[in-house]
């Protein structure tokens, strides 16, 4: 100290403090993670100093001045079975411990929660089933997986969290996932590590962790009113989807009570699982997913509903578990003019004069 300038230390000393070499372990899978980090490290500097020492060594032992004139030395076949062998069985080892860390992270269990991320420039707009929205902030509990399914409403991002060592590329157009089960209260850094244009170095947040008791009176508090389900129905109804989809025997479109994880089967005789990609692209590009059975006369939705707009449909689609909120709507809604358009065309009839109606429907 006495050696160095004050104001040099000071600097050193708010760095170091405010900009650690490594993040704190706040997820029950970040201990894994940096083991396996540690180790590949100790395997570099282990091999780093073997080469350095072999290389050292064999300059000084067979320098010109201690062999003026070359030997011809012959190779050893067990001596180059042993750094074959030796480095190959350290590689496997790495990728085999990744491989189940990899499979680990992108595998939630049943339990966790949901909950829908949507990158755009340049923010985080985080959105709870419960309704609960947040900018740049994600409020969790410790001791529940958490379920973040991504999407980006523009360009390329990345979503970040290093003190849980989790990462994943948020992309236009496809819900990716990822998961964790926070273990510290506190607050941690949240960050886009894909360039994202000229604001990217300013998409960035907080991820406050509470314990389970202070995360439900946060979801009390914060609540709009409304459930990501309740909005999606309302969605759902102003859409007319229901005119389409519903319980009756001559409904248009198939009924999607309980459509959600089940196996479908498609006009091309393909089989899908109604899963979250699934039911977003069937809304957003219905010719492409038709239903064995029924006609392609749903019109699309793409430019014409948000992200956030299909997230809500999802959600009300996952909960849809039975014929009461959809009867519950049924007659509030008129079929739209461009489906009975279509529907009257693919029965051999002359398609009806356009009349006032909603503008489509959701079909799987």
């Amino acid at each position: 100290m006495n050696h160095i300038s004050p104001v040099i230390w000071q600097f050193l000393s708010h760095w170091l403090h405010n900009f650690p070499l490594f993040p704190p372990e706040a997820s029950a899978i970040a201990p894994q993670m940096d083991a396996l980090y540690f180790f590949m490290v100790l395997v570099s500097l282990v091999g780093l100093t073997l080469v350095v020492l072999l290389v050292v060594g064999f300059s000084i032992l067979y320098s010109k001045e201690r062999h003026p004139k070359a030997v011809q030395i012959e190779g050893s076949t067990l001596l180059e079975a042993t750094w074959t062998i030796i480095p190959l069985g350290l590689f496997l080892v790495m990728f085999v411990w990744g491989a189940l860390l990899y499979f680990r992270i992108y595998t939630p269990p049943a339990n966790a929660m949901n909950i829908y991320v949507v990158g755009k420039q340049w923010m985080w707009k985080i959105e709870h089933p419960g309704g609960q929205h947040e900018i740049d902030e994600l409020h969790i509990p410790t001791g529940q997986p958490i379920q973040l399914t991504l999407i980006s409403q523009d360009v390329f991002h990345s979503f970040s969290i290093p003190a849980f060592r989790v990462k994943r590329e948020v992309i236009p157009g496809r819900y990716t996932t990822v998961w964790f089960e926070a273990t510290k209260v506190g607050t941690y850094h949240l960050f886009c590590t894909q360039y994202c244009g000229t604001g990217h170095s300013q998409m960035i947040g907080w991820v406050v962790v509470m314990s389970p008791e202070d995360f439900r009176k946060w979801l009390a508090n914060s609540t709009s009113g409304d459930s990501l389900a309740q909005n999606g129905e309302r969605l759902f109804a102003s859409l007319s989807c229901n005119a389409c989809h519903n319980t009756q025997p001559d409904a248009r479109g198939p009924n999607l009570v309980g459509v959600y994880g089940s196996q479908l089967t498609l006009a091309n005789g393909e089989t899908v699982t109604a899963d979250d990609a699934y039911l977003r692209q069937a809304i957003l590009d219905p010719s492409q997913h038709v239903t064995q059975g029924y006609t392609p006369i749903m019109p699309t939705y793409q430019g014409q509903i948000s992200e956030d707009g299909v997230i809500a449909l999802v959600e009300y689609l996952k909960n849809l578990k039975t014929d009461y909120r959809l009867q519950q709507t049924l007659n509030t809604t008129e079929i739209p003019p461009q489906i009975e358009q279509k529907a009257g065309t693919a029965a051999g009839q002359k398609p009806a004069p356009p009349t006032s109606g909603g503008q489509g429907e959701v079909k799987p």
